[in-house]
């Protein structure tokens, strides 16, 4: 093998050899007088300057630019010499650099031995490559340590684009191959990492949204959004739109305003209602551009170290777009890119989780596959949180560990590890929850045994005794996960650890009476967090468990269940209503056309002169469709043959 291919083994670069003033050999021939002295060094053995092999051959020019101290010191007595060094010196060196390298004697010796390529080549540069890596330390690839894995709440930019995840399902050709053509006539010069800007947009100009940094304190930075004048006149007009009930005034405002992101949010609400899925998620897209376009410079997606605080209304949309284009990234069959927004969602306010995104993270590790983050998450948070608490953590946590055990690539012991963990925790969350047992078995369409359905732990007083706030809870987990459970070997397993938790109630475990006695304490009424995030779900069963005091609420779309001690930096200034004055005509008129406000008409008859009858004449204009829509449907005279109008009517 050549001293070329041995430093692409080693990792070296061509003049890293320690070099010094004795050591170098200035070889520079011309391309012709190389060509003339190569048949003479094959057939002598040796090369010009009797160095051999002991010196190093500077055979590009370039090198010597970083040598200059050296060819100094090669000037004697004001001559340079212009062929090689005594070999008196060149052993000496040659001496000191095989003490300062212990390998230079070896290293030596294998590249005079040549390591013939025909011959066991593959078995030498095996054995090379594994004195190298003993040599520098390197270790095989592997897992890397717990302490030097990355923190929980990390994003990464490349899992925020669904296209990441759908190009390993159908590979990229199928994915971007119409996309190619409209990513060189874009005419959007920012990047953006959570959307990427459409031609069919409305042109990009500032709405007035902007960034402010609040504070930094123990490696943590609060960002807050700001409204300019403009933007606030924008939001004033979309309150009274919105409570107009009219989406055709949201529309108007949209021409106006066309990334005012509030509007955006309500307009793709109704559009969902409609069935019109792609519209609604191209107009949650056009929010999280805009207010992408409006971040801080310091302001960062993947550090987990952000912050943005949900009682200020300005920040709640950023929230709740993410929200949405998470849902829709998991109805799009994207679980592993809706499980970053959840991440993203976290981590801007760990702590309070103003949309309780604890309650479904778990749901989406498990459909993206990802059981290493959900167990790593439980063990570091269960300690200050408290996560097996809650009935989705509690169940879907040993889950993960079984399905973990499934796998074939795993070495045995840790396979029995899993098992074990997974049976462990699941007969605590069982021992814990026994009213989630007979829902779960319900919602999976499989028949439990009459020993399991009749015992007094599992049976139908265990779902009908447990406080209303963790039926809700259980509600929320079984409406969403439940299908996770319905593999033969899940349920198969499943059935181990009912039998034995069975075994230990008949026993008089003590553990089943701490648990009862800790579901009265800790479930007694579910915070308004899980409220928003049971509203934002959607789901029927959970969205039925809601107190009368939160279905009674009129919730909005742009800012479901606002926090109670909401931080508002401006006043949307104050509208006088007709409900106020007890006009009852006034009501009536405003039923009729719902922008209807005699203040208004009042104004435009102040500032208008000759057009104060606008008002009324729209008005009228209203009237009239409504009457033009009204039909009697009178009954038909009787038939002229039978003039006594006996028989039937048509």
């Amino acid at each position: 093998m050549s001293r070329r291919a041995l430093r692409r083994l080693r990792g070296e670069q061509r003049g890293q050899e320690p070099l010094g003033p004795d050591a170098l050999q200035f070889v520079l021939p011309d391309d012709d007088d190389a060509e003339e002295e190569g048949p003479k060094q094959g057939s002598g053995g040796r090369r010009p300057g009797g160095a051999g092999k002991e010196g190093v051959r500077v055979n590009n020019r370039f090198e010597l630019i970083n040598i200059e101290d050296l060819e100094d010191d090669l000037v004697v007595n004001g001559e340079r010499s212009d062929c090689a060094l005594p070999d008196s010196v060149s052993s000496g060196n040659k001496g000191r650099a095989q003490r300062g390298n212990p390998d230079a004697k070896q290293d030596e010796d294998e590249a005079k031995a040549g390591f013939p390529e025909q011959e066991n080549g593959l078995e030498d540069i095996d054995r090379i490559l594994e004195r190298i890596e003993d040599s520098s330390g390197f270790s095989h690839p592997g897992p890397p340590p717990l302490n030097s894995r990355k923190h929980v709440l990390y994003v990464e930019h490349r899992h925020l684009n669904p296209d990441t995840e759908l190009k390993r399902y159908f590979g990229a050709r199928a994915v971007l191959g119409e996309q190619r053509p409209r990513q060189r006539q874009r005419v959007y010069p920012k990047c953006t990492w959570l959307t990427t800007p459409k031609s069919t947009w409305p042109r990009y100009s500032k709405p007035g949204l902007s960034m402010r940094l609040l504070e930094s304190k123990k490696g943590l930075s609060f960002f807050a959004f700001e409204h300019n004048e403009e933007y606030q006149q924008a939001q004033h007009k979309f309150l009274v739109a919105v409570e107009s009930m009219e989406p055709n005034n949201i529309v108007v405002l949209l021409q106006t305003s066309p990334y005012h992101v509030d509007s955006l949010l309500q307009l793709s609400d109704a559009c969902r209602f409609q069935e019109d899925q792609e519209m609604a998620r191209d107009l949650i897209e056009r929010a999280l551009y805009s207010m992408e376009c409006a971040f801080h410079p310091l302001f960062s997606l993947t550090s987990g170290t952000c912050r943005l605080d949900y009682r200020r209304p300005e920040n709640r949309s950023f929230y709740l777009a993410l929200y949405k284009q998470m849902s829709f990234l998991e109805k799009r069959g994207c679980p592993r890119t809706a499980l970053e927004y959840c991440k993203l969602i976290l981590s801007l306010e760990p702590d309070e989780d103003p949309l309780c995104m604890l309650l479904l993270i778990d749901h989406l590790a498990l459909r993206a596959r990802n059981y290493e983050y959900l167990i790593h998450l439980f063990q570091e948070w269960e300690a200050h949180r408290n996560l097996s608490q809650l009935p989705n953590f509690a169940f879907s946590v040993p889950l993960a560990y079984f399905l973990l055990s499934q796998q074939t690539d795993l070495p045995e012991h840790e396979i029995t590890s899993a098992r074990q963990q997974a049976s462990l925790l699941i007969q605590q969350a069982l021992t814990m929850f026994p009213g989630a047992l007979m829902p779960l078995l319900e919602c999976c369409s499989v028949r439990p045994d009459a020993t399991v359905a009749n015992h007094r732990f599992f049976g139908p007083d265990a779902e009908i005794s447990q406080p209303p706030a963790l039926s809700q809870l259980v509600s929320l987990y079984l409406g969403r996960s439940h299908f996770l459970w319905k593999d033969p070997t899940t349920m198969s397993w499943l059935e181990e650890n009912v039998r034995a938790v069975l075994q230990a109630v008949d026993a008089g475990d003590p553990a089943v009476e701490a648990c009862e006695n800790r579901r009265k304490v800790l479930y007694q009424r579910a915070p308004r967090n899980i409220h928003r995030h049971v509203i934002l779900s959607e789901i029927k069963e959970a969205v039925a468990a809601l107190p009368s005091d939160v279905t009674t609420q009129s919730v909005m779309g742009f800012d479901p269940l606002p926090p109670l001690d909401t931080i508002y930096s401006y006043v949307r200034p104050e509208r006088l209503s007709p409900v106020s004055h007890g006009n009852t005509i006034a009501l009536f008129f405003r039923s009729l056309l719902p922008n209807y406000s005699t203040e208004e008409r009042l104004e435009e008859g102040v500032a208008g002169g000759p057009n104060r009858n606008q008002g009324l004449i729209r008005l009228m204009l209203a009237l009239r469709d409504m009457m033009a829509n009204f039909h009697f449907n009178d009954l038909e005279v009787p038939r002229e043959d039978n003039p006594e109008g006996e028989g039937d009517w048509d």
